[in-house]
């Protein structure tokens, strides 16, 4: 049986640009060469050779719910946090109460936030 690593996230965009800058501001990830086509899709850096890709599509329609989310974890999740307060990004737990995080039962910590087109992105403090 082959072995599968995770090698990125595409995310239909109704103005790339905008998403570009959330996703750069928020976890100040690099820009790298969209190497698969000429098109306006932009391509991030999460590190470790795995990408977000953001395809402009502004007509499409994007319809979310929380349970469908990718997550990102930090060491400093508090100053996280706070950076979310600094910039007026409205979070929640994951019973949408508002301005809290969540403590699951293992005792990692997580909030979850909208991107400008609605995804929902956690944040957490799983570092291993």
């Amino acid at each position: 049986m082959s072995t599968f690593l995770f090698n990125h996230i595409a995310l239909s965009v109704k103005d790339v640009d905008q998403s570009t800058a959330f996703y750069q501001k928020l976890f100040q990830l690099k820009e790298i060469e969209n190497t698969a086509s000429g098109s306006k899709t932009r391509w991030l850096s999460l590190g470790e050779g795995k990408q977000l890709h953001l395809i402009p599509l502004p007509d499409a329609e994007i319809k979310t719910n929380k349970a469908v989310h990718f997550a990102l974890t930090t060491s400093n999740f508090n100053a996280f946090v706070l950076y979310l307060d600094e910039l007026k990004i409205e979070y929640s737990d994951w019973l949408d109460t508002p301005n809290k995080d969540y403590i699951r039962k293992d005792g990692i910590r997580q909030v979850y936030f909208q991107d400008p087109n609605g995804y929902w992105v956690e944040v957490n403090d799983d570092v291993q």
